[in-house]
């Protein structure tokens, strides 16, 4: 979820923003490390990247200072693994900001460290369990991309929460007002993203089956395994 423009507090915004940057840089490492190994790659990592940029500009306003939105980041790292999208998460936040006045630059670190660290992780890691598990690729991907995108509005819920605790229940009374607010439009939201992932990986794996092949976790290309 992005936050508004200077609706933080400074010492927030620039924690978040130093809580943020070893991992966009080891996530650019992880992007021409994968380019330079799989050249051919470049096509998926370009879709992932549409994809995540077109669903998070999808915002709806809510009343807490952020805004409800898919995020779109499940998709690449599925694909990628999670470090390959935080600098995506990172250019996608950057053209956010400056060309739709959606976040803001002073936030841009929290709004990485939500959309771009916790979700994409929380998916990919998710992902792995469930495949891990036997659980067929279809339910793995849904659920990744569902409740990776659950996490980032949680994690935004913290944010807020954390900045702006309640006088009387504190940070946990705050977060359990801004989690509530979201949760009435952000629940339907991830589960949509987590149905039209499924439908992304099920094309690609039709139209791209040689390199999805290559990858760990899509090592199969037909039926549900």
């Amino acid at each position: 979820m992005h936050i508004m423009e200077g609706f933080l507090p400074f010492e927030h915004a620039l924690g978040w923003s130093v809580a943020a940057t070893p991992f966009l840089a080891y996530g650019l490492h992880a992007v021409r490390r994968d380019i330079r190994q799989h050249p051919e790659r470049r096509l998926l990592l370009g879709v992932a990247a549409a994809f995540s940029f077109l669903l998070s500009a999808l915002k709806l306003p809510s009343v807490t200072g952020s805004s409800s939105h898919p995020t779109g980041v499940g998709l690449g790292a599925l694909l990628f693994g999670p470090w390959v999208m935080v600098p995506i998460a990172f250019v996608v936040l950057l053209f956010q900001a400056l060309l739709l006045a959606h976040g803001g630059l002073t936030t841009l670190g929290a709004n990485l460290f939500a959309m771009g660290i916790v979700g994409p992780f929380v998916a990919h890691g998710l992902f792995r369990l469930l495949r891990l598990f036997g659980l067929p690729w279809i339910g793995a991907v849904f659920l990744g991309a569902c409740l990776g995108n659950l996490a980032t509005y949680l994690t935004t819920s913290l944010q807020l929460a954390w900045a702006f605790p309640d006088p009387v229940g504190g940070v946990a009374g705050s977060l359990a007002k801004f989690a509530g607010i979201f949760a009435l439009t952000q629940i339907p939201l991830a589960i949509s993203e987590g149905l039209l992932t499924v439908l992304v990986v099920k094309a690609l794996r039709r139209y791209h089956p040689d390199e999805l092949s290559q990858m760990r976790l899509f090592p199969a290309t037909g039926g549900q395994a």
